[in-house]
């Protein structure tokens, strides 16, 4: 009272009814700046149910965390790490071929060096023993394209410092891989699917030789929708197939199409397939009744072609990461991340009604700042004769991917330590100022 109306004796000579006003007055200004979703009805964020803290926080003594302060994990910047990496090319069998960019011959080293760093936290580099024992006896699958793939080798390999699993596939297409540690008990499986819905390739070739595929949009995969009830974690991703020419069928009849050069088929951005495989991916986890893992949503890892299309000629060349300033995302990329964004948020709310849980892994800004992180030309041997473009999409091993496990890693942590639904008001999923502010 005396920091607001001066001195305790001048008070009486104010009457009680102007300071009841003034302080009521007071009052109804700082509730929005206290809390800005009661604010004007045109500053409202969306809530979502992402939880995240201050990292900096977490007592690993005690196995639990302080006091909480909230910190957008997301944001950052690639900060220098010469304690990296935290395995080797030559030690992890997990690798493909064409992520080993050291075995054929990538001479710079830099691009293994970096962690990324939040704005108002620090992210600890994962830690291989902390995770396995908190997937202890659980079950772990990652559903998607090559870069889900290229995620879960990742994993395996940061974990290789404590125990390389088994093969415990039930098939031997490896595009269904199983993997169990078994001091652990803890499982992790890949599902092959870069479109997430039924897909069918009708055309080896297409207008881009690239193929040209049948999405059909309303409709599930059961490749990997039948199985994936027992497991307790689910992440889920997809993105670079959908430049691919497609046709579009909705309820079994052709709606539109994106580049595919059919005579009266309505060519409809990309990004409108993409939502629509979303949408039906989402509703596809809503409807299995026995499902009740924790389902995570990886977000779109850009590409980085430049100086050409990925089949004119254009590659990835640089050796250190962007600054925030120096790149923005924008165009397709923002067109692709906004639509996961809004289905997200929809699968959400459905899921909720479950008692489903829905994460959200944003990689999207650390990854568009990170162009020298692909393989380029050293995805395979210099004299091999390979129809293989400069691959500017997936990832070397070791290297920027490995931070996805460093988020990963705290979100279970986090999911762990909070037994109630982790809720902030300033996390901006859909607003024009995300856009801004990834620069």
């Amino acid at each position: 009272m005396e920091l607001l109306f001066g001195k305790p004796h001048k008070l009486h000579k104010i009457p009680i009814s102007i300071i009841l006003l003034v302080t009521f007055a007071l009052i109804l200004t700082l509730i929005p700046l206290c809390y800005p979703s009661l604010g004007h009805p045109l500053q409202k964020k969306p809530k979502s149910s992402i939880p995240f803290a201050s990292l900096s926080s977490y007592d690993h003594s005690k196995g639990h965390y302080g006091e909480v302060k909230k910190c957008d994990l997301f944001r950052g910047e690639w900060v220098a790490n010469p304690e990296a990496p935290y395995y080797k090319n030559t030690t992890c069998w997990a690798i493909h071929e064409h992520q080993n960019c050291m075995k054929y011959g990538r001479l710079d080293t830099d691009f293994m060096k970096w962690k990324w760093k939040p704005d108002e936290c620090e992210l600890p580099v994962f830690d291989p023993s902390q995770f396995l024992e908190i997937v202890r006896g659980k079950s772990m699958a990652f559903v998607g394209d090559s870069i889900a793939r290229n995620q879960m080798q990742s994993l395996i390999c940061l974990l290789s410092r404590v125990e390389y699993p088994i093969d415990v596939s039930y098939t031997s297409d490896e595009q269904f891989k199983r993997w169990r540690y078994q001091s652990y008990n803890f499982t992790v499986a890949s599902f092959w699917s870069p479109h997430l819905v039924k897909a069918k390739q009708e055309e080896p070739n297409g207008p881009t030789n690239t193929g040209l595929f049948n999405l059909y949009l309303d409709e599930f995969d059961e490749e990997w929708t039948t199985k994936i009830e027992e497991f307790d974690y689910l992440i889920i991703s997809a993105g670079h197939w959908f430049f691919r020419p497609s046709v579009y069928y909705e309820n079994h009849q052709i709606t539109a199409c994106r580049y595919c050069q059919l005579d009266n088929v309505t060519d409809l951005p990309m990004s409108y397939g993409y939502k629509k495989a979303f949408k039906t991916a989402f509703r596809a986890i809503n409807n299995l009744k026995n499902y009740k893992g924790i389902t995570f949503l990886r977000t779109f890892a850009p590409s980085h072609f430049e100086n050409g299309e990925f089949n004119k000629g254009g590659d990835c060349v640089r050796t250190r990461p962007f600054k925030r300033y120096e790149t923005k995302l924008e165009g397709l990329n923002l067109d692709l991340y906004r639509a996961q964004l809004e289905e997200f948020k929809i699968g959400e709310i459905e899921g909720k009604k479950r008692g489903l849980k829905f994460r959200l892994i944003d990689t999207t800004e650390a990854m568009l700042l990170r162009p020298d992180g692909h393989p380029s030309r050293f995805g395979h041997g210099a004299n091999e004769k390979v129809a293989m473009y400069n691959d500017c999409v997936h990832w070397c091993l070791p290297g920027p991917i490995d931070t996805w496990s460093d988020f990963l890693l705290e979100m279970l942590k986090m999911e762990g330590d909070h037994d109630d639904e982790v809720s902030y008001e300033d996390l901006r999923l859909y607003s024009s100022d995300r856009k801004i502010r990834i620069r």
